[in-house]
């Protein structure tokens, strides 16, 4: 496996130390760092999972928390949580639900913890090896829905923004952009423009999102030759659908014409 854990501790400890050892003995890189931001952000890039061993005094940290959480926000970086049950219902208070892959009570078995990150560690794998789309959707709620429906199959980035999309593809080649067409201040079809016009992104395709379903509207939509576009009243089955179909043979035959 070549899975990299960022481990978030107070310092050594029995149980941490005997979880380390397993996980590095299967071939997992782990890396221990301290509860500051500073530590954290040096090693993000670097880093699939996140496990957050919660202690008594993570709860004078919640800056911290507040950082795991928007790290965690896009979807590249898993968040997995230990702590006595007090603890995680605090944590809760700050780190909504949705962006904790695996909490784990104390006290515990070492042995069965193991078991149960590996298969994390598992699954992520597999995520890295699948399928990477950017979602671009100033509505937080639709682009939150959009990346729990995308990322059992897929793994997601999501940003608020055209500028945030532009800003994450200068570093990062996703295999498909979902697109929203309707976006303020700099809209889906000039962020497109962009886009295409760098020869490093200008292969990534595009499909755009758009809550009009009108003739005149879609015929606009498709005027700028997207790979396609998706209807956000479509259903969740229908969306997920014609994403695997594109991404299965490259062609678009969702219409509403």
């Amino acid at each position: 496996m070549s899975c990299r854990i960022m481990l978030i501790s107070q310092g050594a400890a029995f149980m941490t130390d005997a979880l380390v050892n397993n996980l590095v003995r299967s071939g997992t890189e782990v890396v221990s760092v301290t509860p500051s931001i500073a530590a954290i952000g040096a090693r993000k890039e670097k880093t699939d999972i996140i496990l957050l061993f919660a202690g008594d005094t993570i709860l004078s940290y919640p800056d911290v928390l507040v950082y795991l959480k928007d790290i965690c926000d896009d979807g590249d970086i898993q968040l997995c949580i230990i702590g006595y049950e007090k603890e995680l219902l605090e944590i809760r208070k700050l780190i909504p639900k949705r962006l904790i892959c695996r909490k784990y009570t104390r006290p515990f078995d070492v042995k069965d913890l193991t078991a149960d990150l590996l298969a994390v560690i598992k699954n992520t794998e597999e995520l890295k090896k699948g399928r990477h789309i950017l979602l671009v959707d100033d509505d937080v709620t639709f682009l939150r829905l959009m990346q729990e429906w995308f990322s059992m199959k897929y793994r997601i980035t999501a940003v608020k923004s055209g500028m945030q999309a532009i800003t994450y593809i200068a570093a990062h080649t996703p295999d498909l952009i979902l697109l929203d067409y309707d976006m303020p201040i700099t809209t889906g079809s000039q962020i497109m423009e962009m886009i295409r016009s760098e020869p490093n992104s200008a292969q990534i395709p595009i499909i755009f999102l758009t809550g009009k379903s009108d003739k005149k509207s879609v015929m606009d939509v498709m005027r700028l030759k997207p790979q396609g576009y998706l209807l956000k009243s479509m259903s969740k089955e229908d969306i997920i659908a014609a994403v695997d179909n594109f991404f299965a043979t490259r062609k678009w035959k969702y219409s509403q014409l």
